[in-house]
């Protein structure tokens, strides 16, 4: 089963494609949130994604820039404004299909499946971490926010994982020392110290104030927002 990210703000519409995906099989959930469409996009974790292109705040080809960033999932545009500059521009924004408006749901669906089948007999897609807005990428170990990447040392980025792994948990100074500890020789107990304050220094700096809360002979921990991320 496929997970199906509808971004799209004619909520009688977006509601109506999520009924037609779920009828073949897949999952699928609509955005409500247009401030932050890329939250929504790294907590539900699609497999495919169909984006609108006139949206609430940010338009459908910000959107797809920032999920390309991130991300290869195939990216579907759905617009009226079908014109050849527009389905030029959103090949070039990297999206992968375009269908034009008004549309037969049986040929968006049917669009939806090719695109899913020859995606998925052939890549993945990248795993990614993320937290207010900061996306912490596995595998090539950097952190951007706000559209800026963050330059994180190995230790940093080390740190950084465990506690995004453990958002909402405590993590302890020990666990913390043994994650630093995997590839290296031993490492003093300061040096997780200046670590932390090196890495929130950077956070700060670029506008992620309060990211890691420290609970004195305890530990550290990157606390869940009031919605639960």
């Amino acid at each position: 089963m496929y997970k199906i990210l509808i971004i799209e703000d004619d909520l009688p519409m977006a509601q109506a494609i999520k009924k037609e995906m779920t009828m073949w099989g897949n999952e699928a959930e609509y955005v409500q949130n247009f401030q932050n469409v890329l939250s929504a996009f790294t907590e539900y974790d699609p497999h495919l994604v169909l984006m609108d292109i006139t949206l609430p705040f940010f338009n459908g080809y910000h959107w797809c820039s920032e999920i390309r960033k991130i991300s290869n999932v195939p990216v579907i545009f759905i617009s009226s404004a079908a014109d050849n500059m527009n389905i030029i521009m959103a090949v070039n924004m990297g999206g992968d299909d375009f269908v034009a408006k008004p549309f037969d749901l049986s040929v968006l669906t049917a669009k939806v499946q090719a695109v899913l089948r020859r995606t998925y007999d052939l890549a993945g897609k990248i795993p990614v971490l993320e937290h207010r807005g900061a996306i912490l990428n596995l595998n090539d170990t950097t952190l951007t926010y706000n559209g800026e990447k963050i330059d994180l040392t190995k230790n940093e980025f080390r740190i950084l994982q465990t506690l995004m792994e453990n958002k909402g948990r405590l993590v302890s100074r020990d666990t913390l020392m043994t994650r630093l500890w995997e590839t290296d020789n031993y490492i003093e107990e300061n040096t997780l110290t200046v670590n932390i304050a090196r890495l929130r220094k950077k956070l700060e700096k670029a506008g992620l104030t309060d990211f890691i809360a420290t609970r004195i002979g305890e530990g550290y921990i990157i606390e869940q927002t009031q919605d639960g991320r």
